[in-house]
């Protein structure tokens, strides 16, 4: 069976190395925080963002049980605000789409509002040979909308400028999926 976070960490892993920049847009617990901040390293650097203060006490915990690097930067703010914290281009970012896990809260998600300024941000941010990679839970409603206005809009730009893939396990129409942005 595959495994996409094995699959995501496949894909980041053919862009990002050490002392690059990369952004968790949506730290959650820190799962992705922390595997951003081994693979860049002591002289890479990582921000990640969420707006829940729960979130950046859970993923620091995370990242000092497991080791991290001391090269991140906890952002209690709006993925969309990505250009107000982070002034170098980001050579992968991550997004986990969504409500943060364990927390009892599925009522606080992430909305089509800032989604979609924060998928923006990220592309124009973007280093070339850059990746983004944007997971999907289409489980809940706002999630199944997410993905929808996150795919019309990948559609619709150049392949010459970014090639945008979609990966989908087809016999589990509620099970999540994700968006792979890789920058020429």
């Amino acid at each position: 069976m595959i495994d996409l976070n094995e699959l995501h960490q496949y894909f980041i892993l053919q862009h990002l190395g050490e002392g690059d920049v990369a952004v968790d847009f949506t730290m959650g617990n820190g799962g992705d925080t922390l595997f951003l901040s081994k693979t860049v390293g002591e002289s890479g650097r990582v921000y990640a963002f969420d707006i829940q203060p729960e979130a950046l006490v859970s993923t620091k915990a995370h990242l000092e049980a497991n080791g991290a690097p001391e090269n991140y930067t906890l952002i209690c703010a709006s993925h969309h605000l990505l250009a107000d914290y982070v002034k170098e281009p980001i050579k992968a970012g991550m997004f986990n789409l969504g409500y943060l896990p364990r927390s009892g809260k599925k009522h606080i998600t992430t909305m089509r509002e800032t989604t979609m300024p924060a998928v923006e941000a990220a592309l124009a941010a973007l280093a070339p040979d850059g990746v983004l990679l944007i997971a999907i839970y289409p489980g809940h409603e706002e999630g199944a909308l997410e993905g929808e206005m996150i795919e019309e809009y990948l559609s619709a730009i150049s392949r010459f400028k970014l090639c945008c893939s979609k990966f989908r396990i087809i016999n589990s129409p509620a099970a999540p999926y994700f968006f792979l942005v890789e920058k020429k």
